[in-house]
């Protein structure tokens, strides 16, 4: 019986330092990963994300949650499907939230000074993201993203040497297409000033048609139909505003009975990975670079400001350009 005794008791003893160790081990667990890197607490983000309209939007919105996770920040992620209503509605839903920075990728650049100012009475620092606002730089913290009219710089310098290149760059006139990103974006409009500022200076170059296709594969398909429709076979030259407009141009292009990338020179934005398998079959020109990996450069930038140290107002991202003579050789290194 006294055997029995002690052995139940023994038994007893066991499970309880087990059952104490598993519980110490899960607290110890849970407080070593409840602080944000480079802080002394958990923080809240608040993000407004424009939508899911295309490869580089994907990429874009991965790599903020990737990077929300790697640096323990609790995200609190709205798709604001391409409507700017919903983004006003989501950022004045993480103020009432009282979340501790709110980043954002604006649909349109306009109509921002007001939410802005409602952030900055509240106390919460707020970062954009990819796209610029018509708003005062001192409404928000710090612009992440790329120097979009440069973009467009970049790539109407690539046609004009290009196009001397292969021998059509003093026929008169070059007509060329464009499809157009969302209309109000700083995407949209930032790139068609950078590449008409370097098309000016060529008056042979004509631009003849000018429409958005919103940034999507579908309706730059549909947009492209249109100008061969009209304009086929005169048409010398696609800009796109984006890789994605380009590859349903592209199809339409093929369908109508020309060659793109070869009667058609067609230059686009983004440099994701269907642009490089474009490219290396030879039907997409060049694409310029925008980096949509920008999770990283959000939460460090976030980290930094509620440490009160000084950001910049401006933090740009690297990119590169590609065209048929280097998209096979970075192909298997893209990311995205």
């Amino acid at each position: 019986m006294k055997k029995r005794v002690i052995f139940s008791l023994m038994a007893i003893m066991l499970i309880a330092m087990t059952v104490g160790s598993a519980f110490a081990g899960g607290s110890s667990q849970q407080s070593s990963g409840g602080v944000t890197r480079g802080m002394d607490r958990k923080i809240v983000m608040g993000y407004s994300q424009i939508g899911a309209e295309s490869e580089w939007r994907t990429a874009c919105t991965n790599s903020v949650k990737a990077a929300a996770t790697d640096w323990n920040i609790d995200l609190r992620f709205s798709d604001a499907q391409q409507k700017q209503e919903n983004q006003l509605q989501a950022i004045r839903s993480f103020i009432q939230q009282k979340v501790d920075v709110i980043a954002f990728t604006p649909v349109v650049s306009t109509g921002w000074e007001a939410i802005l100012q409602e952030c900055k009475d509240a106390g919460i620092p707020t970062i954009c993201v990819d796209r610029t606002v018509d708003a005062p730089n001192t409404l928000y913290n710090t612009y992440i993203g790329s120097d979009i009219k440069e973009e467009g710089r970049k790539a109407g310098r690539w046609l004009v040497e290009y196009m001397n290149k292969i021998g059509r760059g003093s026929k008169n006139p070059v007509n060329v297409v464009e499809l157009q990103g969302t209309v109000g974006s700083a995407a949209a409009t930032d790139r068609q000033s950078g590449i008409m500022e370097i098309l000016a200076q060529y008056p042979n170059y004509k631009v003849i048609k000018s429409q958005t296709g919103n940034f999507t594969r579908s309706e730059g398909k549909q947009v492209m139909e249109a100008f061969l429709k009209s304009d086929g076979d005169i048409i010398d030259v696609l800009f796109a505003h984006n890789d994605d407009m380009a590859i349903g141009a592209i199809q339409a292009i093929e369908e109508y009975g020309r060659k793109p990338g070869t009667d058609i020179i067609i230059v686009s934005f983004d440099a994701v990975k269907g642009a490089f398998e474009a490219m290396i079959a030879g039907k997409l020109n060049a694409s310029i670079e925008c980096n949509p990996l920008l999770g990283p450069q959000i939460m460090d930038a976030a980290v930094r400001i509620l440490k009160g140290e000084r950001v910049e107002k401006w933090i740009a991202s690297e990119e590169g350009q590609y065209d048929q003579t280097n998209a096979a050789a970075a192909y298997p290194s893209r990311q995205y």
